[in-house]
């Protein structure tokens, strides 16, 4: 399902402002409107943090930009607590701005993506605070979706091997 809200997303607002979007995830806002917190990369390779808002007209999904942030004015990401399955992070611009996201993992995918795009396009000194850095730097292997592929396919292994092994005869 995520997979066609990004493609929908995607081109309907961001191809459309020459942008390509990376991340979204969605937060919790008050209202019945649906938000979501994207990332993108413009051609001229900024990364811009967008807030957008999700609604309705008729049966057609229409996408607006509520508020836009560059990630070079990013100061710092605040997990809250990283010993916990905590939704909740902190985003620190001249501003702070206080986030719920959908659930746990959707912020550590969240805050992944922004520590990948600030490697990749700026290299400057950004605080990822108050998250488990196992699931964050792209050295762990939870860090790629290759990676989560690989730790289910040797799981799936394991347990097809103890299978066997429970439906084989024992000797003698």
């Amino acid at each position: 399902m995520s997979s066609l809200v990004k493609e929908d997303l995607n081109k309907k607002l961001f191809k459309s402002l020459g942008q390509s979007l990376c991340e979204f995830i969605e937060v919790e806002c008050s209202g019945q409107d649906r938000f979501y917190l994207c990332v993108s990369v413009t051609k001229a390779e900024e990364v811009q943090i967008s807030m957008v808002k999700h609604f309705r007209t008729g049966l057609d999904e229409n996408y607006e930009i509520s508020e836009k942030w560059f990630l070079d004015d990013l100061e710092m990401i605040d997990g809250k607590e990283p010993d916990s399955d905590n939704p909740w992070f902190d985003m620190h611009f001249k501003k702070v701005y206080s986030w719920e996201a959908y659930s746990c993992a959707s912020k550590y995918a969240f805050a992944r993506t922004i520590n990948k795009l600030n490697e990749r396009y700026l290299q400057k000194d950004l605080k990822i605070v108050n998250f488990d850095f196992t699931y964050i730097n792209d050295e762990a292997l939870w860090s790629s979706s290759n990676g989560d592929c690989v730790v289910l396919m040797k799981i799936c292994f394991y347990a097809s091997n103890l299978l066997c092994l429970s439906l084989c005869p024992l000797p003698g």
